[in-house]
Protein backbone atom coordinates (compact mmCIF):
# COMPACT_ATOMS: atom_id res chain seq x y z
CA UNK A 1 0.00 0.00 0.00
CA UNK A 2 1.37 3.25 -0.97
CA UNK A 3 0.39 6.51 1.04
CA UNK A 4 -2.12 9.05 -1.17
CA UNK A 5 -2.18 12.36 -0.43
CA UNK A 6 -5.52 13.14 -0.90
CA UNK A 7 -8.09 9.96 -0.01
CA UNK A 8 -11.82 10.35 -0.38
CA UNK A 9 -14.15 8.38 0.76
CA UNK A 10 -17.32 7.30 -0.84
CA UNK A 11 -20.49 5.97 1.10
CA UNK A 12 -19.24 2.07 1.61
CA UNK A 13 -15.83 3.51 2.40
CA UNK A 14 -17.22 5.35 5.32
CA UNK A 15 -19.70 2.92 6.21
CA UNK A 16 -17.05 0.49 5.89
CA UNK A 17 -14.31 2.60 8.24
CA UNK A 18 -17.09 3.05 10.80
CA UNK A 19 -17.44 -0.87 10.78
CA UNK A 20 -13.50 -1.05 11.21
CA UNK A 21 -12.73 -2.93 8.07
CA UNK A 22 -8.93 -3.24 8.75
CA UNK A 23 -8.09 -2.04 4.56
CA UNK A 24 -10.08 0.60 4.88
CA UNK A 25 -8.68 2.15 8.60
CA UNK A 26 -5.10 1.35 6.66
CA UNK A 27 -5.50 3.52 4.08
CA UNK A 28 -7.02 6.14 6.01
CA UNK A 29 -4.06 6.08 8.62
CA UNK A 30 -1.72 6.31 5.63
CA UNK A 31 -3.29 9.02 3.78
CA UNK A 32 -1.91 12.46 4.25
CA UNK A 33 -5.59 14.27 3.88
CA UNK A 34 -9.24 12.39 4.19
CA UNK A 35 -12.42 14.33 1.97
CA UNK A 36 -15.63 13.52 2.24
CA UNK A 37 -17.58 14.62 -1.25
CA UNK A 38 -20.34 16.96 -0.12
CA UNK A 39 -22.76 13.97 -2.23
CA UNK A 40 -21.37 11.55 0.75
CA UNK A 41 -22.54 13.50 3.54
CA UNK A 42 -25.91 13.86 1.74
CA UNK A 43 -26.70 10.34 1.65
CA UNK A 44 -25.27 9.44 5.35
CA UNK A 45 -27.39 12.29 6.39
CA UNK A 46 -30.46 10.75 4.36
CA UNK A 47 -29.42 6.91 5.90
CA UNK A 48 -29.02 8.65 9.33
CA UNK A 49 -33.02 9.96 8.89
CA UNK A 50 -34.29 6.39 7.78
CA UNK A 51 -32.32 4.99 10.76
CA UNK A 52 -32.80 4.43 14.40
CA UNK A 53 -29.79 5.90 15.57
CA UNK A 54 -30.30 9.56 13.90
CA UNK A 55 -28.26 11.63 16.96
CA UNK A 56 -25.44 8.93 17.51
CA UNK A 57 -24.90 8.73 13.94
CA UNK A 58 -24.89 12.48 13.37
CA UNK A 59 -22.16 12.60 16.32
CA UNK A 60 -19.98 10.55 15.25
CA UNK A 61 -19.68 12.21 11.74
CA UNK A 62 -19.16 15.58 13.09
CA UNK A 63 -16.87 14.93 15.33
CA UNK A 64 -14.61 12.56 12.60
CA UNK A 65 -15.47 16.23 10.01
CA UNK A 66 -13.87 17.74 13.21
CA UNK A 67 -10.16 15.86 12.75
CA UNK A 68 -7.36 18.31 10.93
CA UNK A 69 -7.19 16.19 8.65
CA UNK A 70 -10.06 15.54 7.27
CA UNK A 71 -12.35 18.09 4.68
CA UNK A 72 -15.74 18.20 2.74
CA UNK A 73 -15.29 19.03 -1.29
CA UNK A 74 -18.09 20.88 -1.54
CA UNK A 75 -19.94 20.79 -4.75
CA UNK A 76 -18.43 23.67 -7.25
CA UNK A 77 -18.93 25.00 -11.29
CA UNK A 78 -15.60 23.44 -11.97
CA UNK A 79 -16.98 20.22 -10.41
CA UNK A 80 -20.18 20.54 -12.64
CA UNK A 81 -17.96 20.11 -15.94
CA UNK A 82 -16.39 17.22 -14.58
CA UNK A 83 -19.70 15.29 -13.90
CA UNK A 84 -20.58 16.59 -17.83
CA UNK A 85 -17.64 14.70 -19.06
CA UNK A 86 -18.34 11.21 -17.01
CA UNK A 87 -22.11 11.36 -17.44
CA UNK A 88 -21.10 11.75 -21.21
CA UNK A 89 -18.48 9.23 -21.50
CA UNK A 90 -20.12 6.63 -19.39
CA UNK A 91 -23.64 7.69 -21.94
CA UNK A 92 -21.14 7.06 -24.81
CA UNK A 93 -20.01 3.96 -23.19
CA UNK A 94 -23.69 2.67 -22.90
CA UNK A 95 -22.38 2.11 -19.30
CA UNK A 96 -24.54 4.23 -17.27
CA UNK A 97 -24.01 4.14 -13.25
CA UNK A 98 -26.05 6.06 -10.41
CA UNK A 99 -26.35 9.69 -10.66
CA UNK A 100 -24.70 10.16 -7.08
CA UNK A 101 -21.67 8.18 -8.18
CA UNK A 102 -21.34 10.66 -11.31
CA UNK A 103 -20.83 13.61 -8.71
CA UNK A 104 -18.55 11.35 -6.49
CA UNK A 105 -16.23 10.81 -9.23
CA UNK A 106 -16.54 14.54 -10.38
CA UNK A 107 -15.20 15.77 -6.97
CA UNK A 108 -12.87 12.96 -6.38
CA UNK A 109 -11.42 14.15 -9.71
CA UNK A 110 -11.72 18.18 -9.24
CA UNK A 111 -9.51 17.86 -6.11
CA UNK A 112 -6.98 15.33 -7.18
CA UNK A 113 -7.91 12.92 -4.93
CA UNK A 114 -8.06 9.07 -4.97
CA UNK A 115 -11.17 7.55 -3.96
CA UNK A 116 -12.00 4.41 -1.44
CA UNK A 117 -15.14 2.49 -2.47
CA UNK A 118 -16.33 -0.85 -2.29
CA UNK A 119 -18.45 -0.32 -5.07
CA UNK A 120 -17.50 -2.04 -8.39
CA UNK A 121 -19.51 1.00 -10.62
CA UNK A 122 -16.62 3.10 -10.18
CA UNK A 123 -14.30 1.00 -11.96
CA UNK A 124 -16.40 2.43 -15.38
CA UNK A 125 -14.50 5.46 -14.89
CA UNK A 126 -11.29 5.14 -16.89
CA UNK A 127 -9.99 8.65 -15.70
CA UNK A 128 -10.98 8.19 -12.07
CA UNK A 129 -7.94 7.40 -9.63
CA UNK A 130 -9.83 4.55 -7.49
CA UNK A 131 -9.20 2.05 -5.44
CA UNK A 132 -11.90 -0.91 -4.94
CA UNK A 133 -11.56 -2.62 -1.81
CA UNK A 134 -13.45 -6.10 -1.04
CA UNK A 135 -15.95 -6.19 2.01
CA UNK A 136 -14.58 -9.49 2.63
Amino acid sequence: MTSVDLLVLDTSAYSHLRSGHAGVLDYVAEAAMVALPVTVLGELEAAFELGRRTKENRRILSEFLDEPFVSVLEATAQTALYYARIFAALRRAGTPIPINDVWIAAATQESRGRLLTFDRDYCRIATLDHILLDAS
